[in-house]
C-alpha cells in the first residue's frame, strides 16, 4: 500500500474522503439504558465532540459539545422540557440546536438567537441502543437489520473503548485464518500456562476461504479439514456489513460486533447478542437491556489474552495506534482484507461524486426487517459445554451470564 491510499484508508475527520464516506452511514453511540430522562452523556464520533441529552418526554437530541457562547461545555448543562441550558450563562437549545433563549438578553432577538444555532445531528432509538448520523440531508432510514427486531430474544450489550484506528479493527473481519491459530493455537497455549482448559474447536486448518459481494457488503465463506463446500460454513457464510459491523452466530447465540470510529486513534466496540431459547424453555422478562464493560487489560496494563475477544484487542492495539501498511507483506490468506480496502476505496470515490454508496437504505418497503444469512447451526449443548465456552468468550462479563447459559441449554 502507498502511504496515500493509508492516509485516505485511514483518516476520518470532516473533509477527509473516508471521513466523508462514513458519515454516510448510522452509529450506536450509547446504550438505551444509561440515558434516563433529564441526563446527559459525552459522545465523541468521527472527530467530533458531541453532547447526548434526553429531555423528560423522551426526545433524544445530539449537539456539539461547546456552547457557542463562551465555549463551556454542554455536557455540564441542565436538561427540562424545552431541552437543555448551558451552565455558563444559560443559553438554552433545542433538540434541533435552535437557541431559544438568552437568559441574560434584557429583550429576545429573533436574529441573534438564529445565528447562536448549534451543530446538532439526527439521533434514533433501535434495540436497546442509540444511534446517530452525522452526514449529509436527508439522511437515510436507520437500518432495522434482523438482530435489532428479532422476537422472542434475551439480549445483552458489551462495551470497550480500543486505543487503536477503526481500520485495522475491520480488516480482521475478513481474515478468516487468524481463527486456527489466534483463538485456536495461541489461546490453546495460554489457558494451558493458567491451568484452564483449552478451545477444542477453533483449531481446525481452513484449507479454502472465498468472499463475494451483496447488497450490504462481503459475505466470507471457509472450508476447515473435514468439511467440504456442501457445509454451511462455505454454502451460507457470515456477513461484513459495510462498513463497520460483523455479523456471527450459532448455537442460538446471534450477535453483532459493531466497530464505532471515534477518531483516528480510537473505536467504541459493541458486542450486542440476541439469545434464543432451547425446546421447552420459557424466556424470563427482560425491562431493558444490560450493558456491561468488557475489560482487556488487568490492573498492571496487561493485555487479558485468555478470551477470544481479549485475543483480537490484543493483536489489534498491539498494530499501534494507527497501522503502517506500506511495509506489510500480504499474502493469499488476505485476499478478504484485500477486497474490503478497495472496496473502501471505491465507496469513497462514489461517495464523493455525489452517489449513493452500498448499504444505504431509503425505502420503508426494504427497511421492515433487513434479514442477513448466517451459518444456522441447529446443535444445542448442555450447561457444561456453554458455561466453557462462554468463559472463552466476552460473554463472561455479562451480568446476565448464569441466565444465557440456562436459557441455551439442553440440560
Amino acid at each position: 500500500m502507498n502511504k496515500q491510499d493509508q492516509e485516505t484508508l485511514t483518516r476520518i475527520g470532516p473533509g477527509t474522503p473516508m471521513g466523508e464516506l462514513l458519515r454516510r452511514y448510522w452509529y450506536p453511540v450509547a446504550a438505551s439504558s444509561e440515558l434516563s430522562t433529564g441526563s446527559v452523556c459525552k459522545v465523541r464520533l468521527l472527530c467530533e465532540n458531541l453532547v447526548l441529552f434526553r429531555k423528560p418526554d423522551g426526545e433524544l437530541g445530539l449537539i456539539a459539545e461547546r456552547c457557542p457562547h463562551r465555549g463551556a461545555s454542554m455536557h455540564c448543562g441542565h436538561v427540562d422540557d424545552e431541552g437543555i441550558a448551558c451552565p455558563y450563562h444559560g443559553w438554552k437549545f433545542d433538540a434541533q440546536g435552535h437557541c431559544l433563549s438568552m437568559p441574560a438578553e434584557n429583550t429576545q432577538k429573533p436574529r441573534l438567537l438564529e445565528r447562536a444555532g448549534i451543530r446538532a445531528y439526527p439521533v434514533e432509538e433501535l434495540g436497546g441502543l442509540i444511534f446517530a448520523y452525522l452526514g449529509p440531508q436527508p439522511a437515510p432510514l436507520l437500518p432495522r437489520y434482523d438482530l435489532f427486531v428479532m422476537d422472542n430474544v434475551l439480549r445483552d450489550i458489551g462495551r470497550a473503548l480500543i486505543p487503536c484506528n477503526w481500520l485495522q479493527i475491520m480488516e480482521n473481519s475478513v481474515d478468516p485464518t487468524h481463527v486456527e491459530w489466534l483463538h485456536g493455537h495461541h489461546l490453546a497455549v495460554v489457558r494451558t500456562k493458567q491451568g484452564k482448559s483449552a478451545p477444542t474447536y477453533y483449531g481446525k486448518h481452513q484449507i479454502k476461504i472465498g468472499f463475494d459481494l451483496f447488497r450490504y457488503g462481503i459475505v466470507k465463506r471457509r472450508v476447515v479439514e473435514g468439511n467440504s463446500e456442501a457445509d454451511e460454513d462455505w454454502q451460507v457464510g457470515h456477513p461484513l456489513i459495510f462498513p463497520c459491523m460483523l455479523r456471527v452466530g450459532a448455537q442460538g447465540q446471534h450477535r453483532f460486533q459493531i466497530r464505532v470510529p471515534v477518531d483516528d486513534t480510537h473505536t467504541l466496540h459493541f458486542w450486542y447478542a440476541c439469545y434464543q431459547p432451547a425446546a421447552g424453555k420459557t424466556l424470563p422478562v427482560q425491562p431493558e437491556i444490560p450493558l456491561y464493560e468488557v475489560p482487556w487489560q488487568d490492573a498492571e496494563g496487561n493485555f487479558i489474552v485468555d478470551f477470544v475477544d481479549g485475543g483480537d484487542i490484543m493483536v489489534w492495539v498491539t498494530q499501534g495506534e494507527i497501522a503502517d501498511r506500506t511495509d506489510e507483506i500480504l499474502v493469499s490468506g488476505d485476499q478478504g482484507v484485500m477486497m474490503y480496502r478497495k472496496l473502501l476505496l471505491d465507496q469513497a470515490r462514489i461517495a464523493s461524486e455525489g452517489g449513493e454508496p452500498m448499504g444505504v437504505v431509503r425505502d420503508p418497503a426494504e427497511n421492515r426487517c433487513i434479514e442477513f444469512a448466517q451459518e444456522r447451526n441447529k446443535f444445542r449443548a448442555g450447561q457444561a459445554f456453554l458455561r466453557e465456552a462462554i468463559e472463552m468468550s466476552h460473554v463472561r462479563y455479562s451480568p446476565i451470564k448464569q441466565q444465557i447459559i440456562e436459557l441455551l441449554s439442553t440440560d
